[in-house]
């Protein structure tokens, strides 16, 4: 399994490289490359794992892959700006705007925006007209304003509101923020298919609430230099995260439990879903 996920995350990078490529090397096109660089792949693999299932080809489900690490990369090179989240570190490496400057990273999220669109919607991807419309629909919808968006702004908020986030609303909030896109990314293969994407969501949906936890928990217990971002920056503004409510051990317990209930949910797959068993108890073990 191990080899499966290095082989995704080498075609990834790939792909991504050769999409660019024809972009030139102008200080847009240069932090595009600089944004998609790096990461664990997750929502990539969720793509090119789900479309195996139903009898995708890689070398078609590597367009959606790429397209929802796109649509990932811009939301973090606009969370990171002054005006969101203020982070000066991702991955490690400087943001984009401490890199560059604000109109750039500004620029480049749009531009990995649209070229995510571009790559969902690419005539080499989904065989369809149909299946091809259906992927660029619903990734608008999981990064919009009833989607990723919407847990963006409902995080803002939070960080004036009069009380903490009660269990239920920081839920609410963290499956748009990160439960939309990872939803969409497992749920592109049976899309492209034009088969029942249910199982599959389901399996998302349990897994991008155990995804949050776990960011939560390396959060309080990470090491910034080892996460390659800001760590403990939720505590010290007094936000409410799965941990300050649940308390770390439960968060942890939690978490695990999510992970469970994902696993569950395909097991109409049987075996074949093993690599997909195997990334959800992943997404709980990481400490980056």
């Amino acid at each position: 399994m191990d080899d499966r996920f290095a082989g995704i995350r080498s075609r990834v990078e790939a792909h991504l490289a050769d999409v660019l490529n024809p972009f030139g090397d102008g200080p847009v096109a240069e932090a595009m490359r600089y944004a998609v660089c790096g990461g664990k792949r997750v929502r990539a693999a969720l793509v090119i794992e789900g479309a195996r299932l139903h009898g995708v080809a890689d070398d078609r489900s590597i367009w959606p892959a790429c397209a929802i690490e796109a649509m990932h990369a811009y939301s973090l090179v606009h969370d990171d700006l002054p005006c969101m989240d203020d982070d000066d570190l991702r991955r490690g490496q400087p943001t984009v705007h401490v890199k560059w400057d604000e109109a750039t990273a500004v620029l480049t999220g749009d531009a990995l925006q649209s070229l995510a669109f571009e790559m969902a919607s690419h005539p080499d991807g989904a065989e369809t007209g149909a299946a091809r419309a259906e992927l660029a629909l619903t990734l608008a919808r999981a990064a919009g304003g009833q989607g990723m968006v919407l847990g963006q702004a409902l995080d803002i908020a939070a960080e004036t509101a009069e009380s903490p986030l009660t269990l239920e609303e920081i839920t609410a909030l963290q499956a748009g923020k990160t439960g939309a896109l990872i939803r969409w990314a497992a749920t592109a293969g049976p899309r492209m298919a034009g088969d029942d994407s249910g199982p599959l969501d389901r399996y998302a949906k349990a897994l991008g609430l155990a995804f949050q936890i776990q960011d939560d928990v390396i959060d309080v217990t990470g090491d910034a230099g080892a996460v390659g971002k800001a760590v403990g920056k939720d505590a010290a503004a007094g936000k409410a995260t799965f941990v300050s409510l649940l308390g770390l051990d439960a968060a942890r317990a939690r978490a695990a439990a999510l992970a469970e209930e994902a696993c569950e949910a395909i097991s109409c797959y049987g075996q074949d879903a093993e690599s997909l068993r195997q990334l959800a108890r992943f997404v709980i073990s990481r400490q980056t």
